[in-house]
């Protein structure tokens, strides 16, 4: 039997996605279930997490399981993923190894692991999780890597509650400033999903040079096609905000400066006006606000923003136990 896995909602059909949402829906209203009784969660950490360790631990114990939670080159051995490779280095084992040792003790296997942020030709391979896939006998979940489709899961599930329908809602997905440059996963991930959704999306972004990686673009213009939607560039504030029904909102590194990001730091400066603000909101149409969390707040959105009612942050955040729940319990009942 070929085993899911859950590393990126581009797998997944839209039916299989609302399948998901529903389940999750179901797990928000009457949370406990035996799904991953006397079942196991591998959790690996290769960079740090609050609310997504937190929410796939309780969500596995809410479903009966049991999650352990490991930090490669912390709490476990430093592993390398490279094929072919002496190691003679740093690291201590091979993901050929690690994966098929933890698949004999756990029922799925969750991987978190960023982008190393020096060569994006490297680090859109999205090595890590792959591996993992590659040798694991057991389902693997993407905790986020160089997309994070459980947000897009929280997200999507969140937008429903609040607006029910997304078809042809505007969606604009803005760049947001951050003194540092960060992940697109989020990013990747939002357009996907609102695509996927059938949503009209903008992505807004302050010069050609942040516009996303070309395959996520194109996934995104194909679940457009599919689903009845539309996507869109626009570097113009006042345009994108019009009439928009949902703002997300992230800061990402721009992929040209990718590995040199001391070139990329002066366009980003010239670019912190990108802030969401309520004088920005009010150009929507009612619109809602959110975003995946962390956030610094008078960075990327306002005090005002954030402590709005029509910001769904919380929401979201709340959804990522609910759906976490949902894509374990899918994968665990493989078979």
């Amino acid at each position: 039997m070929t085993i899911r896995h859950f590393l990126t909602t581009q797998d997944w059909s839209r039916a299989e996605i609302d399948a998901l949402l529903e389940q999750a829906a179901a797990f928000k209203r009457s949370p406990a279930g035996t799904q991953l009784a006397g079942k196991s969660v591998a959790l690996m950490f290769f960079n740090p997490s609050m609310r997504t360790r937190t929410s796939f631990e309780l969500g596995a114990f809410q479903l009966g399981g049991h999650a352990v939670v490991l930090a490669p080159g912390k709490d476990a051995w430093p592993i390398e993923f490279e094929p072919g490779t002496v190691m003679d280095g740093d690291t201590e084992e091979h993901i050929a190894e690690v994966a098929r040792v933890l698949s004999r003790y756990a029922d799925l296997i969750c991987v978190r692991a960023f982008p190393k942020f020096q060569d994006w030709s490297v680090d859109r391979q999205d090595k890590v999780v792959k591996a993992f896939a590659k040798y694991a006998t057991v389902p693997v979940i993407n905790m986020e890597t160089i997309t994070h489709p459980c947000q897009e899961l929280a997200h999507a599930l969140a937008l429903r509650e609040h607006l029910g329908d997304l078809t042809k809602k505007k969606y604009v997905l803005t760049w947001t400033y951050h003194p540092k440059p960060l992940n697109t996963a989020v990013a990747n991930s939002a357009l996907l999903i609102a695509t996927k959704m059938g949503m009209d999306v903008t992505l807004l972004c302050p010069t050609p040079e942040y516009v996303l990686d070309e395959r996520y673009m194109e996934f995104g213009r194909l679940n457009a096609a599919q689903n009845g939607g539309s996507l869109k560039v626009s570097h113009d504030i006042e345009e994108a905000y019009s009439g928009a029904d949902v703002v997300y909102a992230k800061s990402w590194g721009a992929l040209p400066y990718f590995g040199k990001w001391e070139q990329e730091k002066p366009v980003r400066d010239a670019h912190r006006h990108f802030i969401v603000d309520e004088a920005k909101m009010a150009l929507t149409n009612h619109g809602l606000f959110s975003h995946c969390l962390p956030l610094r707040r008078n960075v990327k959105a306002t005090d005002a923003v954030m402590d709005s009612p029509y910001c769904i942050a919380i929401d979201e955040a709340e959804n990522r136990l609910h759906v976490q729940k949902a894509v374990m319990a899918a994968l665990a009942g493989q078979g």
